[in-house]
């Protein structure tokens, strides 16, 4: 599609939003198409920031996003601290977290998206992510409807470091933790490539310092439009869960997940009235926007190619859930609003992220 026809449909959804939904969110979907443009162009991808560290020892894509975290955190923890009304992305330390993220970070590598790359590839128009897209939201459904069960195996209480310990506190505590991250890739990094006698790769690239300036504002927005962080993966379980109960395929009316209040609410109304839903959407037409002018086909796969993706991408959608979320729900947004959660689930989910490569060269994806 061109863009200016795009354009017009765009501001025209806008428009109807605006008069029909509400002023927020039609605000959300503004900053969805500010993060799908940023994602799309900049190719500011979570997933292969980690494989280019692991197979290239090429640190740029993860300084990115440290960078990202930092900025982001900057901004959040102070208006945590000020304006009690907004809410960290917290999650409770538990069993279900722990398998959640390693099987996350194994599968997004082998899917070749996390959520947010799921989304913006498939706006994008790349067939595998397409594709990827429907199986992660059932995935991500049939993970809610497991999760009672799965934290029954154990969990703590959410642990929020602004609440905790105050918000500079808090944010001298996440800026440091971030700093000693930084300094340790870049210590490993320098040290590889000098001993094979290669010059060491640049820590920070342009495209990468633009992509986290320019996300963690708009996170920073969605979080105070929305009230809430940046999420992704909550509105792929929720398009799944509709169909499955307005269809009578499952009824959702008396299980743990979905019978809560805010949960069962949601599933009753319109996805418009849902703040991770429009942003979603959001993030599919700014990428749609992009592709206007820089299509990406992606790769041709043979059929065991797809059956390994496929399947990597639903079981990629059920730990999602089991973890809280993804490289934006339980990363980005955990961490740079203080839980704790966050800074379990970084090391699991790249632990997975090893395994899921070897899995990835194996089928040559």
């Amino acid at each position: 599609m061109k863009r200016l026809p795009l354009a017009i449909l765009m501001a025209l959804f806008f428009g109807w939003l605006l008069w029909s939904v509400s002023v927020r969110q039609a605000a959300l979907f503004a900053v969805g198409i500010g993060l799908g443009g940023v994602l799309a162009s900049r190719r500011f991808g979570f997933t292969t920031g980690w494989r280019m560290l692991v197979e290239d020892k090429d640190p740029s894509g993860v300084f990115g996003q440290l960078l990202l975290l930092a900025l982001a955190a900057c901004m959040a923890m102070p208006l945590l601290g000020y304006f009690p009304e907004l809410t960290a992305a917290l999650g409770p330390p538990s069993v279900s977290l722990i398998v959640g993220a390693f099987i996350f970070g194994l599968c997004m590598q082998i899917a070749d998206g996390c959520g947010s790359g799921t989304l913006y590839k498939a706006g994008l128009g790349i067939p595998m992510n397409a594709a990827v897209l429907p199986v992660f939201a059932i995935g991500s459904f049939l993970g809610s409807v497991h999760l009672g069960w799965w934290l029954d195996l154990g969990r703590t209480q959410p642990v929020g470091l602004v609440s905790e310990w105050g918000w500079d506190v808090a944010l001298a505590a996440t800026l440091a933790g971030l700093a000693l991250v930084a300094a340790g890739i870049s210590f490993y990094c320098k040290r590889y490539h000098l001993k094979a006698g290669r010059q060491p790769k640049p820590m920070f690239v342009r495209k990468w310092i633009v992509g986290a300036v320019l996300l963690a504002i708009f996170a920073t927005l969605n979080l105070v439009i929305a009230g809430q962080p940046w999420g992704v993966v909550y509105g792929f379980g929720l398009w799944a869960a509709k169909i499955a109960n307005t269809t009578g395929l499952m009824d959702l009316s008396t299980n743990w997940f979905w019978s809560q209040p805010g949960n069962a609410a949601r599933l009753h109304e319109t996805v418009l009235l849902d703040v991770t839903s429009i942003t979603n959407i959001g993030i599919l037409a700014g990428a749609l926007w992009v592709s206007a002018s820089s299509p990406d086909c992606g790769k041709a796969l043979t059929g065991k190619q797809w059956i390994v993706v496929l399947i990597a991408g639903l079981v990629l959608g059920y730990s999602s859930r089991l973890a809280f979320g993804c490289n934006v729900g339980a990363m980005f947004s955990g961490i740079s609003t203080g839980s704790i959660h966050g800074w379990i689930w970084v090391p699991l989910a790249f632990a997975g992220t090893i395994f899921g490569l070897r899995i990835r060269r194996h089928f040559g994806l």
